[in-house]
């Protein structure tokens, strides 16, 4: 029995001795196949630590630097649109640019039967009076008040009022040897439908002075305005179609229904409705108006 135990001894003694030969013969093995195996992370940190200063020290050189100061970035500014130029200058600048009247037609104006004179002037409506405001309002209720009453858009004072002093109207006053109005015409630079115009709001003359040719004068500086403002290519008016002479005279002035005049509705019950109004335009040259039409504008 004691043989027995002493070879057991030996054998567990033989088995522990094999597997520690195994485990330093692999560990050796592992090694030789990876020679860096046992100096990958002292050269790592070697390179971290490397880096580290190295970017310390960039950082410090750029510090003692002098920084560059960069030029303030030169924002691009939004063109303004002519229309808004032409809004913006005062009156003596707008007669200049956009009227450039001759000598011969303004500021006076001289009546061809009684030769009597009368001077032309140029404002917008914050440089009126409110007397001179109340005069142009009460002549157009003098001359065009039955037609707004009759119609569908019917009178309204104060909005009417409200209207006649919108800022960027420019007037053309019409005033006699005592500085009275007796007449006048508004037109505004403006947008309509997306497109730069001029529109004519108001054209009032006392009746010594209709059928003198006035009238015709007052339009052409209108048209003269249109002509000079880049990019309109038309001059625009509302007319209500109860006013036959007004209508005629438009006519004769080269101005045509517009587009967007309204049209005639018919109902569901089969009535008709006619509009009591029309929108007429005319062209410039440069919307494609012909010489022709100009040179009958100045002859009418």
């Amino acid at each position: 029995m004691q043989d027995n135990a002493q070879r057991e001894d030996s054998l567990l003694n033989y088995l522990h001795q094999r597997k520690a030969v195994l485990s330093s013969s692999t560990t050796k093995t592992v090694r030789e196949a990876h020679p860096m195996a046992d100096t990958d992370d002292e050269a790592s940190s070697t390179v971290v630590s490397k880096m580290t200063r190295g970017g310390r020290q960039q950082q410090q050189r750029q510090r003692q630097q002098p920084q560059r100061q960069q030029p303030p970035r030169q924002q691009r500014e939004k063109p303004v649109h002519p229309i808004e130029t032409a809004n913006k200058i005062s009156d003596d600048d707008f007669i200049k640019e956009y009227i450039k009247p001759s000598q011969d037609n303004w500021p006076q104006w001289e009546h061809p039967h009684t030769k009597a004179v009368y001077s032309l002037g140029l404002s917008i409506p914050g440089q009126l009076r409110d007397e001179e405001l109340d005069t142009c309002f009460n002549l157009v209720d003098e001359t065009s008040g039955a037609d707004y009453r009759s119609s569908s858009i019917g009178w309204h004072v104060a909005v009417k009022k409200k209207e006649m002093r919108s800022p960027d109207l420019r007037y053309i006053l019409v005033k006699d040897a005592d500085s009275s109005i007796r007449g006048f015409a508004s037109m505004m630079p403006t947008f309509e439908n997306h497109e730069p115009v001029v529109y004519c709001y108001e054209i009032h003359l006392k009746p010594e002075l209709q059928g003198t040719g006035l009238g015709t004068k007052l339009m052409g500086h209108l048209v003269d305005v249109a002509e000079n403002i880049p990019t309109v290519e038309k001059v625009m008016l509302t007319c209500f179609v109860s006013n036959t002479s007004g209508l005629k005279f438009y006519e004769k002035l080269g101005f045509t229904k517009d587009d967007y005049s309204p049209r005639e509705r018919k109902l569901r019950g089969g009535k008709t409705v006619i509009p009591d109004f029309v929108i007429l335009s005319r062209l410039t040259s440069r919307g494609g108006a012909s010489s022709g039409s100009r040179r009958r504008l100045r002859q009418v």
